[in-house]
């Protein structure tokens, strides 16, 4: 399998944040992580990035182990992480945040390919090149952390509820975009409160309560079930 997490334990202290979860995504697939603020997901995400050790258990990412790993030796491997709160630098300009997100690439041809390509997702960064970050919008932010990630040509993305606190017509513009990225190859871990957005978007989902994955399926099942329905979508 390309990415899987086998039996991952996850503490803060003494209390189990991450209860042995195990979960596979397959390259190229788009796959969500649902559930109630709590549930431990965005421990999870930090884990898989490296910013959180495990108790127990394994990550494997292209047959190669990475739980233990620095974050940064795991973005040099290929997995970027957009945190929850979006964390843009806001007394820096977007031009600086986003050349920041290419640090760790030796390729200065390339990397003004990308920051071209990042224009063509994000209009708006490329016509506030030179404002303060903290000046952006909350929208224009979130764009901004995602267009950063981006930077550092990852073949996994890891979101971390990019729709929280958004309008709902900058939410659906977020679930346009990550379809975009996705499109170009960039295999997608979506972690979401807005079940809505993200079952659309992602065609493999995590029901997650309490650190544990008590539900797998794919999302046209899960947008049905009726559990997930009255718990999530306020159906």
């Amino acid at each position: 399998m390309w990415f899987s997490i086998t039996e991952l334990w996850v503490y803060y202290g003494k209390v189990p944040a991450v209860k042995g979860i195990s979960m596979e995504v397959e390259k190229g697939q788009v796959v969500t992580v649902i559930g109630s603020n709590g549930a431990g997901k965005t421990t999870l995400m930090r884990t898989i990035s490296g910013l959180k050790r495990a108790i127990k258990g394994s990550i494997y990412y292209q047959n190669e182990r990475i739980d233990g790993k620095p974050p940064e030796r795991i973005l040099r491997m290929g997995i970027a992480h957009v945190p929850e709160g979006r964390r843009v630098f806001p007394f820096m300009s977007v031009s600086d945040n986003l050349n920041l997100g290419a640090y760790s690439r030796k390729d200065p041809n390339m990397i003004n390919r990308d920051l071209e390509s990042i224009f063509v997702y994000f209009p708006r960064l490329k016509e506030r090149l030179e404002q303060f970050a903290g000046s952006l919008s909350g929208g224009e932010q979130q764009m901004l952390a995602i267009g950063r990630a981006l930077m550092s040509k990852p073949e996994m993305l890891l979101l971390d509820e990019p729709s929280l606190g958004l309008a709902p017509k900058m939410v659906a513009e977020v679930g346009r975009i990550i379809k975009n990225i996705n499109n170009k190859g960039v295999t997608i871990a979506l972690v979401e409160q807005n079940a809505n957005m993200a079952l659309k978007v992602a065609q493999k989902g995590f029901v997650m309560v309490t650190g544990e994955i008590i539900l797998t399926s794919d999302t046209a099942s899960l947008l049905g079930n009726e559990h997930v329905k009255k718990a999530y979508l306020g159906i």
